[in-house]
């Protein structure tokens, strides 16, 4: 079975050990594959593109509420009232 590589660059986890700052560096703020014995065990994302990622998924959940509440019948009420 071929496991998916979700990254255009990758590094064994042996040299990822060895020196993981030049690992992030080289990426330039990419996602890096990191592999054990040539098949991904994990991927590392810069933390702007991690924040991005997260930031993405609370969005999509709340647009999910939106969807669920927009059968709900609104309740009029005036800025006096609040």
């Amino acid at each position: 079975m071929v496991d998916p590589l979700l990254a255009d660059a990758s590094i064994s986890i042996s040299d990822f050990k060895k020196n993981p700052s030049a690992a992030i560096a080289a990426a330039e703020g990419f996602p890096v594959a990191i592999l054990n014995r040539n098949k991904p065990s994990a991927y590392l994302i810069p933390a702007k593109a991690w924040e991005a990622l997260v930031e993405r998924l609370e969005d999509a959940e709340l647009a999910a509420i939106v969807r669920t509440r927009s059968g709900e019948t609104p309740v009029p009420i005036s800025l006096d009232d609040l």
